[in-house]
């Protein structure tokens, strides 16, 4: 433990078995930590308990449609970017109960959903996934009605962010303004700093509840060379961005062409199997299902994750509304880049680069916007044709 006092804002240098500390200190209030681990040849997040559960040295190579993982020539606890999970799926589960139905004799009960136990403690959270839920936060939390299990969960939550020290090659946050350096809504960040001189990392305290998580550990304040080689490091990854998208007039520009021949020529390729938005961080649609069993005395309601991709999404009395692969590519992508802002007051999209890695086909959505750019008539479409 330091016996120096630490400040909201100021910038620290821990050991890298202090980060070990730091999952025993939150697991002992109480946390359910959560952080990146190796599993089925990927990386992706679930519950740690300590180092030993990190992908230590290995990275990610990524490109349309491929993920691949490979050694590092050093022990570097974050030396990846992102992998097929992203962290809504602890705070918007992909599957939960909203409320159960209980007869009894001729009246009935309802149950509602239990709240979760145990508050989550986020290890290794990026600036495009922070971005991610600050957009959920204006989804669930912002609007007339708030989701009170989600709201239960982030309330709760106790994030640790890292700052990029790679990019993968389908990363276009710089595009986005949404990396790679960490900015805001964290309890503590890292960046760190490896070469064959030193492994340390520099934190810095984001709020009240990291600086009284710092003051149990042992660390020493930062020096002068060591914040600029922290900022090196993202400097550094931001060019190594693998795509970009240019955003100047997007959202006018899909907006004004509904009837783009590109929206055809991708829907040959798409196999709409919804991929991109299970992956994605911040896509959020849900469908409801409602269960009684054999005895007629239980009934229950599931919210399930769904996807715009699927025709039952879309189905109404008579059908689908977008029956077609062309009019349902047409609808995320429009929805992510330009109806969202109208929603929402900002993009759908961080650039983290999920949706190009784990599309089976390569679909890149850059490329799908650049090619609409560069060939768009400035008054094409009907504005009546969006769906």
């Amino acid at each position: 433990m330091s016996n120096q006092v630490a400040t909201i804002g100021e910038k620290l240098v821990i050991e890298p078995h202090v980060v070990q500390n730091i999952i025993s200190e939150l697991a002992g209030r109480g946390y359910r930590v959560i952080g990146p681990t190796l599993r089925d040849g990927a990386i992706i997040y679930d519950e740690v308990k300590g180092l030993e559960n990190f992908p230590v040295g290995w990275t990610d190579r990524q490109d349309a449609g491929r993920y691949r993982l490979e050694k590092r020539a050093d022990a570097a606890l974050f030396g990846y970017a992102v992998g097929p999970h992203s962290w809504k799926r602890f705070f918007h589960p992909p599957t939960e109960r909203l409320w159960q139905a209980r007869r009894e004799g001729s009246a009935f009960t309802i149950v509602e959903a239990e709240a979760p136990h145990r508050p989550l403690a986020l290890i290794g959270v990026r600036a495009c996934e922070l971005r991610a839920i600050a957009i959920h936060d204006s989804v669930f939390l912002a609007g007339a009605y708030v989701d009170k299990p989600y709201e239960l969960r982030r309330d709760r939550a106790f994030i640790v962010a890292v700052n990029c020290r790679q990019a993968s090659g389908t990363c276009f946050c710089v595009s986005m303004d949404a990396g790679p350096k960490v900015e805001t809504d964290f309890d503590l960040a890292l960046t760190e700093l490896i070469d064959e001189y030193r492994h340390a990392f520099v934190i810095e305290i984001g709020s009240a509840a990291g600086l009284d998580l710092i003051k149990n550990l042992l660390w020493r304040p930062a020096t002068v060379e060591e914040v600029a080689a922290a900022e090196r490091v993202v400097a550094r990854t931001r060019t190594q961005m693998g795509r970009t998208l240019d955003t100047n007039g997007l959202k006018e520009l899909l907006q004004a062409n509904p009837e783009h021949p590109r929206w055809d020529e991708v829907a040959e390729r798409c196999l709409s199997c919804g991929n991109c938005t299970n992956v994605c961080p911040t896509c959020f649609c849900t469908t409801v299902e409602d269960t009684t069993d054999l005895s007629g005395t239980v009934a229950e309601r599931v919210r399930r994750w769904d996807s715009c991709f699927t025709l039952d999404f879309s189905f109404i009395h008579g059908g689908s509304v977008r029956n077609s692969a062309r009019s349902r590519y047409r609808q995320w992508m429009t929805h992510k880049l330009a109806h969202w802002i109208d929603q929402f007051g900002s993009s759908g999209c961080v650039g983290c680069g999920r949706c190009i890695t784990w599309c089976p086909v390569g679909i890149d959505i850059t490329e799908e916007a650049a090619a609409i750019r560069a060939t768009a008539e400035p008054n094409e479409g009907d504005a009546d044709a969006r769906s």
